[in-house]
């Protein structure tokens, strides 16, 4: 198992005890981290994040949203749904490397939300994302409603350009709502693509299902590039056809890769804590396959996980949901970086 670069600044990191972190002063009662995710250092300013290979980040809000709110506590939720004591030991059983032992993570905790302002909670989630960028870190943001994915496309495309990265978008709905739209969570991917921070030609989506988006902005969608897989051709093809066909594309693109998650991708029986639950989704197995799948073939410069919604969350099912998401894209990531070829068996 391969050694990070910079080993001795992750060894340091590593030795420290596990506890309850500090957060930052003044923190809304439903944000700061409480305990880190994986138990990882806690990182509060850029300082913290020099050397390091991952950044976790919460964006505690849910002002985007168009139904049912309380992802504000998303964050929070899948930091604490799978806690296994410190230190972190979490070999993937099906890539044979533990992404803890062979990545330098940090916890960035949670930016300074701004209740009922979501305008601002975007520009510090951007000012954010930023600091991880500029620190050569990846950026993994627990969300929070997927509005999220405007600050995060302009902070790629101020780092990369417009066309310097592809999207890997697992949903229910295609979020390329109008632009005066009265939930901002369902219009980010049109208006970064409106506002030139996304080239429509780089983007596919995967798990698409329901009544929305209607007819029409289907036809703005093959105007500006998307590509799509709705849930049918899933069934029809299968799960593993349609994710090898999305990274080939994603790689055609460009040569690095945000991968978004929102949980409503999955069946409400996997998933029933999330604003707009919708039937007929995917499995928590093809999922975690998926996004696996995608973090060790495709170079991420940044990820999410956005709409777990605590109240809704009948025994935490969806937090542990959301949680795994991360840990699985995270051992892809590792995997990917060490260079080793995946093995079936447990290491």
């Amino acid at each position: 198992m391969s050694e990070p670069a910079n080993g001795h600044d992750a060894d340091a990191r590593r030795a420290r005890p596990g506890r309850i972190q500090a957060n930052r002063p003044g923190e809304r009662g439903y944000a700061g981290v409480g305990l880190t995710y994986g138990r990882l250092p806690l990182a509060l300013d850029p300082s913290g994040l020099v050397g390091a290979d991952i950044a976790v980040l919460g964006a505690p809000f849910d002002e985007g949203v168009s139904y049912r709110t309380g992802t504000r506590f998303g964050p929070r939720a899948i930091r604490l749904a799978e806690d296994t004591g410190f230190p972190a030991e979490r070999p993937s059983m099906e890539l044979g490397i533990d992404p803890f032992l062979t990545l330098d993570m940090v916890d960035y905790g949670d930016i300074d939300v701004e209740p009922s302002k979501l305008d601002v909670s975007h520009a510090r989630l951007h000012a954010a994302l930023a600091e991880i960028y500029d620190a050569g870190a990846v950026s993994v943001v627990l969300g929070g409603d997927h509005s999220l994915s405007s600050p995060t496309l302009h902070a790629l495309a101020d780092r990369w350009g417009a066309d310097g990265y592809s999207v890997v978008h697992f949903d229910t709905h295609a979020d390329t709502g109008e632009l005066d739209y009265e939930a901002p969570h369902g219009l980010p991917f049109r208006k970064a693509v409106v506002d030139g921070h996304l080239n429509g030609n780089n983007i596919v989506q995967v798990g698409l299902r329901g009544t929305w988006p209607f007819p029409a902005d289907f036809q703005w969608m093959r105007e500006a590039g998307f590509r799509w897989h709705t849930m049918g051709d899933i069934v029809e093809r299968g799960i593993g056809p349609v994710v090898r066909e999305a990274i080939a594309h994603a790689r055609e693109r460009a040569p690095r890769t945000y991968l978004t998650v929102d949980i409503d991708s999955l069946d409400p029986a996997y998933a029933p804590g999330t604003g707009t639950p919708e039937p007929g989704g995917l499995t928590s197995r093809e999922l975690l396959w998926a996004v696996r799948t995608v973090a060790s073939e495709l170079d991420l410069c940044a990820m999410d996980i956005v709409e777990v919604s605590p109240p809704y969350d009948a025994a935490g099912i969806t937090a542990l949901a959301g949680h795994r998401v991360v840990l699985e894209t995270l051992s892809g990531i590792a995997l990917r970086r060490s260079g080793q070829p995946a093995r079936r068996e447990a290491p």
